[in-house]
């Protein structure tokens, strides 16, 4: 696999407070799913894609990923890590905190409390777009979706038919004029959509959402889910 010259965010930073008690004292991204934990799923995923550069950001017991993953090198990765500490800025504002050490070119972004079996997606942005959602079919378990997509464009509308699957890509300039601090990023996705300036695809193969303990269950095949403490 060459080596690509984009970046990648994984967001890792949130508390799991619905994954409890297994996040009381496991960061959420570290809880395993057949095997393996998300974090080192996703990881393998940028590997294999090309990518070099890893931003994970942290919060919640963060200390210990940093314990499992280290400087990358396990997974032929160079890692780096935005702590956030016990103020932990949501998905937005953990974006902009990053992009000094994200660089000044499109860059992926997963959501680590993902399960799939997609492979990093190959992303050619459109001149005035400022991003890209990959959406899934929405879940069962959800009545409405997040987005529309239409040409390859991502719409808003009133019934959504699709869900944002937790992998993107943004230029920076996606956060130009946002001021450091906590916030979501979902407000500047609803405008990028309604400027036509925000592009996407749809991934129909393995996903889901770890939410809860009855979804992590399912996903794993047994009733019996555990978490990921080793070195």
């Amino acid at each position: 696999m060459a080596k690509s010259r984009m970046n990648a965010m994984i967001l890792a930073a949130g508390r799991g407070k619905r994954l409890r008690p297994l996040t009381d004292t496991v960061p959420k991204c570290l809880v395993e799913v057949r095997g393996q934990s998300l974090l080192e799923r996703h990881l393998e995923h940028v590997s294999k894609a090309g990518i070099k550069h890893v931003v994970i950001n942290l919060g919640w017991l963060g200390e210990q990923i940093v314990e499992r993953v280290g400087s990358g090198s396990e997974y032929g990765l160079n890692v780096l890590y935005s702590d956030e500490g016990d103020k932990v800025l949501e998905t937005g504002g953990g974006i902009k905190r990053a992009l000094p050490i994200l660089g000044s070119k499109p860059f992926l972004v997963l959501n680590a409390d993902i399960f799939t079996e997609m492979p990093v997606p190959v992303i050619k942005l459109r001149d005035n777009d400022l991003g890209h959602l990959v959406l899934v079919p929405t879940p069962d378990y959800r009545a409405v979706g997040d987005f529309d997509l239409n040409g390859g464009t991502i719409r808003n509308s009133d019934t959504p038919a699709l869900t944002f699957g937790g992998v993107a890509m943004y230029r920076p300039e996606f956060f130009d004029g946002c001021a450091a601090g906590k916030f979501s990023i979902v407000p500047l996705m609803r405008a990028a959509a309604d400027a036509g300036r925000l592009q996407g695809s749809l991934y129909e193969g393995v996903w889901a959402d770890v939410g809860t303990p009855e979804r992590l269950a399912a996903i794993d095949g047994s009733c019996d889910v555990i978490v990921s403490d080793e070195k």
